[in-house]
């Protein structure tokens, strides 16, 4: 079993629209991990069902039991994230401003404040239009240690492949350098950058590559809409060359992929297309490497 994950440095370079369509052609050879938590959209493109859906508890915050509080003040003013306002008469804990230290329990002299497990988000396992198995997630608003729940997502997708003898996972990851893709990248075989011919994509392609190095893994890359600035593609061609990056494909620019997304299809899905065919080309490329 090989896991094969796709990252990019930026957003919207068509990362997940990449992503969807390699699940779509891997069929049911693949486990598809939707590990984008923060942002999760995935599900819009490849029709699952939510068969299976449990909370996700990561980290602790703060509750007053308001019938024992006598409202001394002694917790907000020792707490150093300014999270217990006083409002309506009453200590009150901000969720989003607490960071669960349970320093305010420990000093409370009434014993009214009690640490409880917080809730962050959700993971789920859905069956999709694939006819395999797709394990996805969301975090709520404000809520951290995404990394936490993007590892739970790579656990439950290894489980369903190892059950199930599969031969590929396939990983969509967050945008950027952050937590979730550190977690994200964690005991993968092979990396799938995309980026698009800019200023921002090549920097950007530049920095989340060398979080990739640091994982010793081999890595390729597609260049999105990269029609659209040939200098700036020839760039980004010249850097994968220096660094030993397999070029996977370049895309040229087509208003299909946005036609496919509002239809909720892969743009592999979607007609007959140039992309379409380069996508194809490109998964065998990738499945040979």
């Amino acid at each position: 079993m090989k896991e094969i994950v796709v990252i990019s440095g930026k957003g919207g370079t068509g990362k997940t629209s990449v992503t969807a369509s390699f699940a779509v052609l891997g069929g049911k050879n693949i486990v598809t991990a939707d590990c984008d938590v923060d942002a999760a959209d995935m599900h819009l493109l490849l029709d699952p069902d939510f068969e299976k859906a449990e909370d996700f508890y990561s980290g602790q915050i703060a509750v007053i039991d308001q019938d024992k509080c006598t409202n001394c003040g002694k917790c907000a003013e020792i707490c150093r994230y300014n999270a217990i306002p006083f409002e309506n008469d009453q200590y009150i804990v901000k969720h989003l401003d607490c960071e669960g230290c349970g320093y305010c329990a420990r000093i409370c002299p009434e014993n009214a404040i009690e640490n409880i497990d917080n809730n962050v988000g959700q993971w789920v396992e859905s069956n999709i239009k694939t006819g395999t198995k797709m394990v996805h997630a969301k975090m709520k608003v404000g809520a951290e240690n995404s990394g936490k729940l993007v590892a739970k997502v790579k656990r439950e997708a290894k489980r369903i492949a190892e059950e199930e003898n599969k031969q590929f996972i396939l990983v969509d990851g967050s945008p950027g350098v952050g937590c979730p893709v550190v977690s994200s990248l964690s005991g993968a075989n092979y990396v799938i950058l995309v980026t698009e011919p800019t200023v921002s994509g090549l920097h950007d392609l530049k920095r989340v590559y060398e979080l990739v190095e640091k994982f010793k893994i081999k890595a390729g890359c597609i260049i999105n809409k990269a029609d659209l600035n040939k200098d700036k593609a020839d760039d980004i061609l010249k850097f994968l060359k220096e660094n030993n990056i397999d070029h996977i494909a370049n895309l040229p620019y087509d208003e299909m992929f946005t036609a496919a997304m509002t239809a909720g299809k892969t743009i592999v899905e979607f007609g007959d297309s140039e992309i379409k065919g380069i996508l194809e080309k490109s998964w065998n490329k990738i499945l040979k490497i």
